[in-house]
């Protein structure tokens, strides 16, 4: 199966408060009635949101992206058959954490939920979500890039609706490069190179950061030299894990050698000082998602005479260019939804829109894999102040898009990313080389599956 590709964020562990918990079982799908076989029939007083038509079945729809208010009464604005009632049920893990809640109580669960592509498979195993084929998503395929499909459905099934996706690409510092004389590096042996050029001419920073906490990271970078860690189909017990291959040590031993040379910072992703780091100069490039842009401009302490430039992403020499991605989020359907066919229209139909998608791509910084608006000349010639005006999507994140084609990750990827971290860390610390972490995950990460239930070959 391959319907989970490359993580963005670590799966919390921890348990959801009581407080949210009786929020969130207050918005969800289950128990109550519309009088006309629709959705969970939520009142005005139990979402974020306002029901803009009375009458009308309601879905429930828990998801995080910002601007989501806006997007939620644009629907029901436009839609007399349905409506949506939607709340924010934390971001990434906190919201995993309640859905799985509700699914180990059988009630609950809202009808529509937002996941991440990645964790897609650790609920496709629980039987928690819809196969949405029945209901005419097979009939969108073509409306979605490949990679992204590839990451929601397998064979004849769909378990997702694509909506964003993290294409990858190469943010940096033109300013910095400019004062330092040293050229933009197209490939990752230029970027080494250019690493050492800007701390021999004087520059304080680094080129980059290498962050521990962010095994996803790592996972995109080896990738990019095909590393194909697993192999799994939904439902069954056996499962191919090889993580220790000669590429991913390759690709470690490259960022563990610059880390060594003292060439990267090593800071955790996504603290204060991380964030601060970005955007004060300490770090001369930011090798990002297509998300990044975003993150970037909306950092509040963001230099305003830095001038930030968007090139592709670096790619090895002598091999055939490879795309990768960071992230990306779905609208599934629980099990539990009253109505799955309306649940799967509102899936299916509530990023379905050009008006519904500017408001994603200019309030929420979303990047659309829905080819409508993905190839069109609004979003290919939009120009972003934050660097200068520059059409990053036609120079950059076009391209990175359409060719990604997906990296599969088992339905155990909370524990993947945790045991990355300690190695990642383990690495910078020098307690570790790049074999011996690659080596420990390998171990690490199968004894897991097979006290799982999985039957593992190598």
């Amino acid at each position: 199966m391959h319907i989970t590709r490359q993580g963005s964020r670590r799966m919390s562990a921890t348990a959801v408060a009581l407080g949210a918990a009786t929020v969130l079982a207050a918005c969800g799908g289950g128990d109550g009635g519309d009088g006309g076989g629709g959705g969970s029939g939520a009142s005005d007083a139990s979402c974020t949101n306002t029901i803009k038509v009375d009458d009308a079945p309601v879905v429930t729809v828990w998801a995080w992206y910002p601007a989501m208010e806006q997007v939620v009464d644009l629907f029901n604005e436009t839609h007399d058959d349905v409506q949506v009632c939607w709340t924010n049920a934390g971001q990434g893990g906190d919201a995993y954490q309640a859905f799985s809640t509700t699914l180990e109580a059988g009630s609950g669960a809202p009808d529509v939920m937002m996941i991440e592509a990645e964790f897609l498979a650790q609920y496709t195993i629980r039987d928690a979500l819809v196969d949405l084929a029945p209901y005419g998503a097979a009939e969108l395929e073509e409306e979605y890039t490949e990679g992204a499909w590839s990451d929601v459905s397998e064979g004849d099934a769909v378990y997702a609706i694509p909506v964003d996706g993290g294409p990858m690409g190469f943010l940096y510092r033109q300013d910095i490069f400019d004062q330092y004389g040293v050229a933009v590096p197209t490939t990752w042996e230029e970027f080494a190179a250019a690493a050492q050029q800007l701390k021999d001419a004087g520059y304080e920073g680094y080129i980059a950061n290498f962050p521990p906490n962010w095994w996803a990271f790592f996972q995109a970078m080896a990738a990019q030299k095909g590393w194909e860690p697993f192999e799994y189909d939904s439902g069954s017990t056996e499962m191919k894990i090889n993580m220790a291959t000669p590429e991913a040590i390759e690709v470690l031993s490259y960022w563990e050698d610059l880390v060594d040379r003292g060439l990267l910072a090593t800071d955790e992703a996504f603290t204060a000082d991380y964030n601060a780091s970005l955007v004060d100069g300490t770090y001369a490039s930011y090798v990002a998602a297509a998300w990044g842009p975003g993150y970037l401009a909306g950092l509040s302490d963001a230099d305003a005479d830095a001038v930030w430039r968007a090139a592709p992403l670096p790619q090895w020499e002598g091999e055939l260019p490879r795309q990768v991605n960071i992230g990306g989020s779905t609208f599934a359907v629980s099990e539990q939804a009253d109505n799955p066919e309306l649940a799967a229209q509102v899936a299916m139909e509530l990023f379905g829109t050009e008006e519904a998608w500017k408001i994603g791509i200019e309030e929420a910084a979303l990047f659309p894999l829905w080819i409508p608006v993905l190839e069109s000349e609004y979003f290919a010639d939009l120009e972003y102040p934050f660097f200068g005006g520059q059409q990053i999507n036609k120079d950059v994140f076009l391209e990175a898009a359409a060719g990604y084609e997906g990296f599969t990750t088992p339905p155990f990827l909370t524990y993947v990313y945790d045991q990355g971290t300690q190695q990642l860390t383990a690495l910078v610390e020098g307690s570790a080389t790049a074999e011996e972490a690659m080596n420990a995950i390998q171990e690490d990460v199968v004894t897991y599956a097979e006290s799982q239930g999985f039957t593992v070959t190598e």
